[in-house]
C-alpha cells in the first residue's frame, strides 16, 4: 500500500514542475522530499521521475500513479471534511418536521441537546401531521421528520429513498372524565367494556386512526362527537367535560392539559409507533447526529 505522504509528494512535483518548488509548497527540505520520492519509486518498482536542468518531469508510470494519487488524496480530504463535520458540525442547517404531540413533548429536549453540541447549525422546525411529514422528507422540504403509525393500521408503503427508524412505541389507553366508573379499576379494562359508551372519535377523516376506530366500533363504542382534525388536546378537553370517552396514546393521556381519568385496555394491542423518517440517499452529518440523539433519548417503549 502506497504511503499517502509520498503520493502527495509525487502530485506536488507533477504540479510544481520541480522538486525544489514542490518542497517549498509542502514545507519540506529538498533532501527530505527527494528521500520520500525515492521510497515511492522503490514501492512502485519503477522510475517515476526524470530530473533535468530545469527541474523534474514525471515518467509515464509517474503520470499514471499521480492521476490515481489525486483521486485517493481527494477522497481522503473529503473523508476528513465529513468527519470534521460529524464531530463539530461547524455550519450548515437542519430542517426538522414534526407532528404536534412530538413537537411539544419529544422534540424540545433533543433540540436543546443538539444546539448545545452544535451551536453553529441553523435549525428550522415545521409542522406536518402524519402522513404529510413523510411526503415532506421525500420532496426535500425537510431533512427528517417525526411521524407516527397506529396498530392496527392499513399498510402504507414509504416512498422510494425514504427510510423510517422506530423511536418509541406506546399503548393507546382509555381516557374518561375524572371519577368515571370505567377509570376506577386498576386491572386492564376489556375492550368489550366500551360497548354502548359515547366515544369522542377521530374517524373517519384521520387516516392513521381509521383502523383503530374500526376496532373500537367492533367493540361496540358509539361515536358521540367526531373530531375531524388530529387534535388530541381538543379530544381530551371534550372528554374532561363529560361529552364521552376516548382512546388516545399514553403520552397524550399523561400530559393532557385538562383533568382526565385513565386506564389500560385489554388486550394491549392498540399502539402508536413514533418514528423518524429520512432520505437514505441524501443523509447529512447534522441529520445523522440528530437521529442519534433521538435514539439515545427515546429508543425504548412506553407503557
Amino acid at each position: 500500500m502506497y504511503d499517502p505522504t509520498r503520493l502527495a509528494a509525487l502530485v506536488a512535483v507533477s504540479e510544481a514542475g520541480s522538486i525544489t518548488r514542490a518542497a517549498e509548497r509542502l514545507g519540506y527540505t529538498v533532501p527530505a522530499l527527494s528521500q520520500q520520492l525515492a521510497k515511492l519509486e522503490r514501492e512502485a518498482g519503477t522510475a517515476l521521475l526524470v530530473r533535468h536542468h530545469r527541474g523534474a518531469r514525471l515518467t509515464g508510470a509517474g503520470e499514471l500513479l499521480a492521476a490515481r494519487a489525486r483521486r485517493v488524496l481527494d477522497e481522503m480530504e473529503r473523508a476528513r471534511h465529513e468527519l470534521a463535520q460529524l464531530a463539530g458540525l461547524s455550519g450548515g442547517r437542519l430542517r426538522v418536521g414534526t407532528f404536534t404531540t412530538a413537537g411539544i413533548h419529544l422534540l424540545p429536549p433533543v433540540l436543546t441537546a443538539f444546539r448545545r453540541a452544535h451551536p453553529d447549525v441553523e435549525l428550522t422546525v415545521a409542522g406536518y401531521e402524519p402522513p404529510f411529514g413523510v411526503a415532506a422528507v421525500a420532496a426535500g422540504e425537510v431533512d427528517l421528520a417525526l411521524t407516527h403509525a397506529y396498530e392496527p393500521a392499513d399498510a402504507v408503503p414509504l416512498p422510494a429513498a425514504v427510510s423510517a427508524e422506530r423511536i418509541l412505541v406506546e399503548e393507546l389507553v382509555l381516557v374518561t372524565q375524572p371519577g368515571h366508573a370505567l377509570a376506577s379499576g386498576t386491572a386492564r379494562l376489556p375492550l368489550e367494556a366500551l360497548a354502548g359508551q359515547p366515544l369522542i372519535s377521530m374517524a373517519p377523516t384521520h387516516p392513521p386512526r381509521q383502523a383503530v376506530e374500526r376496532a373500537l366500533a367492533r367493540a361496540g363504542a358509539t361515536p358521540s362527537v367526531l373530531v375531524e382534525t388530529p387534535g388530541y388536546a381538543l379530544v381530551c378537553a371534550l372528554v374532561s367535560a363529560g361529552l364521552g370517552i376516548a382512546v388516545v396514546p399514553e403520552m397524550v393521556a399523561r400530559t393532557a392539559a385538562t383533568p382526565v381519568g385513565t386506564r389500560l385496555l385489554e388486550p394491549g394491542d392498540l399502539r402508536r409507533t413514533i418514528s423518524v423518517v429520512h432520505r437514505t440517499d441524501e443523509s447529512t452529518a447534522a441529520a445523522d447526529s440528530f437521529r442519534a440523539l433521538l435514539r439515545g433519548a427515546y429508543g425504548r417503549s412506553v407503557g
